[in-house]
């Protein structure tokens, strides 16, 4: 549209609207791009269904969207595939052995520096954290909420902080695809991290937990039960997945430390390897999609040769925990796909340059940019999910900036940074279900625990917005 109007702004929100109602990711994000084409098509809904359909389309003909597609089925085969090589346990018994953990706070800090260490995808950080530490805090007696707040706290925040991942590719996507080159976006998502506050605020609070026990409210109650040998509340529900997110093993294949670390190494170091090849030797020109898919490519192969030389495995076992692994995380492809058609039709309505032209001049930036940070935490703890909120948030913050001629890069942060916090918060968040599966409790027990420290975060980030757009 030419000249964008307030219809310019029904889409997001009618994909908002639907999501607080319906909870419903999907259908709120599918709502979105079919009215939005509709009204391309002079309010023809059929023509906007069909035009929607087609949107699907383009994006699975993009070389880039397929490639993140196809990172993230690999990537459901690859925690599949861990799970059941008898990696985590034998990595547990290593730690046992060398008496690495002797205490609970020091099972504590092993959560943490776990979640920290692997931030190449964040349901890869809630398994092998969660499944490394359980045992370990159950020995020490810490509460398994604990456990899932630490892994919580250290995963998504930690995934959008270092972006060589799942998370930098598609958010370098949603950047390219508004009108910058690969290099452009990869400096300016580079430049958003220290404006990453929640981010920060996330893994610094975490930190101190198991540093000085701040231990208050409902989680105060937990770890006094804990220490009581209630491994969990009476009465509670713990939710834990063993078909696709890990377990124990399979019983037949010997547990060994190798089998989980060799695969998770390879992750982390073939991403910015592929980072390096594709941008001929400057990781900033690199291709994030391509390396991604590279190194979770690398990284299954390199899980699969060590089981296959163990003769742990046949090949036909391993294809079948794989194709079951890549179902499992069929969900979150069906996110991106509709996620990234959003993102194309807000562009064609302009919907960015007409909350750019309504913010301009009437609203400091002093109050924009906390507001950015506050709409997008509302739109992630609806729908829960923070991809989902980058897709609708990305495409309005990043354009009102450049309209309004200020920094991008805090209004990149503030969406980024309010997706997390929502996410954070949000019980039908998908890291947050995983962490309650990964630490085996009762989910609305870890949600419960979790929200007082997420607000005293968000708080904390909110005001650094504010001071932040005092200063732009």
């Amino acid at each position: 549209m030419s000249d964008p109007g307030w219809i310019s702004i029904l889409p997001p929100l009618l994909a908002i609207g639907l999501a607080i109602a319906t909870r419903q990711v999907y259908l709120s994000l599918a709502g979105g791009i079919w009215l939005g084409w509709s009204i391309l098509h002079g309010w023809n809904f059929a023509s906007g269904l069909a035009e929607t359909i087609e949107s699907a389309v383009r994006v699975l003909a993009s070389p880039g969207d397929a490639k993140v597609i196809m990172f993230t089925l690999v990537m459901g085969a690859l925690i599949a595939t861990l799970g059941s090589s008898g990696g985590v346990a034998g990595f547990v018994a290593w730690l046992e052995r060398n008496r690495w953990v002797t205490n609970g706070r020091r099972a504590q800090f092993l959560a943490w520096a776990t979640g920290v260490v692997i931030f190449i995808e964040s349901n890869i950080t809630v398994l092998v954290a969660g499944s490394v530490s359980r045992p370990l805090f159950d020995r020490f007696r810490v509460s398994r909420e604990k456990l899932a707040y630490l892994i919580d706290s250290t995963s998504a925040p930690i995934c959008i902080l270092i972006p060589l991942n799942a998370w930098g590719a598609y958010n370098l996507r949603l950047l390219a695809d508004e009108g910058m080159g690969d290099s452009a976006a990869w400096i300016l998502l580079l430049k958003s991290i220290p404006f990453n506050f929640y981010a920060f605020a996330a893994v610094i609070l975490a930190l101190a937990v198991a540093a000085l026990r701040l231990d208050w409210g409902p989680m105060k109650r937990a770890e006094a039960r804990a220490a009581g040998g209630e491994v969990l509340r009476p009465g509670a529900t713990p939710m834990m997945d063993e078909g696709v997110l890990g377990g124990d093993g399979d019983p037949s294949i010997r547990p060994r430390a190798a089998n989980m670390v060799a695969p998770v190494v390879a992750l982390v170091v073939l991403m910015p390897a592929g980072l390096w090849v594709t941008g001929d030797g400057n990781l900033t020109a690199g291709d994030g999609s391509t390396a991604v898919l590279w190194a979770s490519l690398g990284a299954l192969a390199v899980a699969w040769a060590m089981l296959l030389a163990q003769r742990a495995c046949s090949v036909d076992k391993l294809v079948r925990t794989a194709l079951k692994g890549a179902g499992g995380l069929v969900p979150l492809a069906l996110i991106l796909v509709l996620a990234l058609a959003l993102k194309e039709v807000a562009g064609e309505l302009g919907t960015g340059a007409y909350v750019a032209g309504v913010a301009e001049g009437t609203l400091p930036p002093a109050a924009f940019l906390p507001l950015v940070f506050l709409v997008s935490s509302a739109v992630a703890f609806s729908i829960g999910s923070s991809w989902g909120t980058f897709a609708i948030m990305i495409p309005i913050a990043v354009p009102v900036a450049g309209l309004m001629e200020l920094a991008p890069a805090p209004f990149l942060a503030a969406a980024l940074s309010g997706g997390i916090f929502g996410d954070h918060c949000s019980p039908v968040s998908d890291t947050t279900i995983v962490s309650s599966m990964a630490s085996a409790t009762d989910h609305v027990d870890h949600v419960r625990t979790q929200l007082p420290y997420a607000l005293a975060g968000g708080a904390v980030a909110a005001a650094c917005f504010a001071l932040t757009g005092a200063f732009l």
